[in-house]
């Protein structure tokens, strides 16, 4: 098959990809439902060949639609993906409700659960994820591709899921680039269409390496903006909340490399966990300030002894109510409505920077 249009010459390969076991295009009405019965990818196969560098083309996702509407996936298992498991691309009105998808949590590249992709419309709920990559991963093109596509993901309603997201990996694998670093929930890094009106709620992600993330980079443009997170409980994962704003991996090299996102209106409402090693880490840069970040309630119980857990980097925002452990100095603090503490942004950066945990 031709290769996404958002995403230039391919997202593995360059030249075509293989298509999908389930794929639909400018279809309307759909639905795939089931007692709990099972869809397998027999996703082995590729994994290996992904691995030994033997495939020439990008491989394909267990199922996927492109520009089609009014989508309904509910009560099956899908399960052993070659690559992202269920991939809507460019489409209005997705339901995907009572849907377990399952995959091995290491030795099993890029099998992402749910990526909605330049989509608007959709509602996730009343589901459970174990895969070894992003359990869901928000996405709108790649770089330059991305932005001429102009395909924004909005409105969409994540609820009531539970998700684990793990790669099991070697230290010898880490060295050579093949293990990497994944979430319960994702926003990214391919965003160039741009990404809001995004609502998290209700969600569970356990025994992970990182709990909601936001990535992206110089190059991709566009923008992530007014997403909220409420009422998220996070359970022996490794960094609760990640924003990464230096994922420097293009399409080519013909990105603009002054195409730098926008990222502000971040609210997180009621996180809660245990056994979580680092609450926040938000890296912004001079290129991309995150802006108007605030966090209401929250409180995490840490595993980690050193001094700055909360960190923060070129992130303006502000904190209110009870917050556990204490944010780092960059932020606004109020309490029943006052402002009690200013932030002191170049202050908390140096400070922060010298005691951040750079290690995966």
């Amino acid at each position: 098959m031709p290769p996404l249009p958002s995403y230039g010459y391919g997202r593995e390969r360059n030249g075509p990809r293989f298509g999908s076991l389930i794929h639909g295009q400018n279809l309307r009405d759909v639905i795939i439902t089931g007692h709990n019965g099972t869809i397998n990818g027999q996703g082995q196969t590729w994994w290996t060949k992904y691995q030994k560098k033997a495939l020439n083309h990008t491989r394909g996702p267990l199922v996927q639609f492109m520009w089609s509407r009014d989508i309904q996936i509910s009560d099956v298992t899908l399960r052993d993906s070659p690559f992202w498991t269920l991939h809507p691309y460019d489409c209005q009105n997705v339901t995907v409700k009572n849907v377990t998808i399952l995959a091995p949590l290491s030795g099993a590249p890029n099998t992402d659960g749910i990526d909605p992709d330049s989509c608007e419309n959709v509602l996730i709920e009343d589901s459970y994820i174990s895969v070894g990559d992003d359990g869901i991963a928000i996405k709108s093109g790649w770089d330059q591709y991305g932005i001429a596509y102009a395909r924004p993901s909005t409105n969409i309603l994540i609820r009531n899921v539970i998700v684990q997201s793990m790669i099991r990996c070697k230290r010898l694998t880490v060295s050579f680039g093949l293990c990497r670093l994944v979430a319960g929930v994702s926003i990214g890094s391919e965003m160039s269409g741009g990404v809001s009106k995004i609502n998290v709620e209700n969600l569970l992600v356990w025994n992970s390496k990182r709990g909601i993330r936001i990535k992206t980079s110089p190059g991709r443009g566009g923008y992530v903006r007014q997403i909220t997170y409420k009422n998220i409980t996070l359970e022996n994962v490794r960094v609760g909340i990640a924003l990464k704003t230096d994922y420097n991996e293009h399409p080519d090299e013909r990105y603009d490399p002054d195409a730098l996102p926008v990222i502000e209106d971040i609210n997180f409402y009621g996180i809660h966990g245990h056994g979580v090693r680092i609450p926040v880490r938000m890296y912004g840069s001079k290129q991309i300030p995150v802006r108007n970040v605030t966090f209401h309630n929250m409180s995490v119980g840490i595993t980690y002894k050193k001094k700055h857990i909360f960190q923060c980097s070129f992130v303006l925002g502000r904190v209110i109510g009870k917050i556990f452990p204490t944010p780092c100095m960059n932020l606004d603090v109020y309490e029943e409505g006052r402002l009690i503490r200013k932030g002191t942004t170049e202050k908390a950066t140096s400070e922060n920077n010298s005691d951040m945990d750079y290690d995966s």
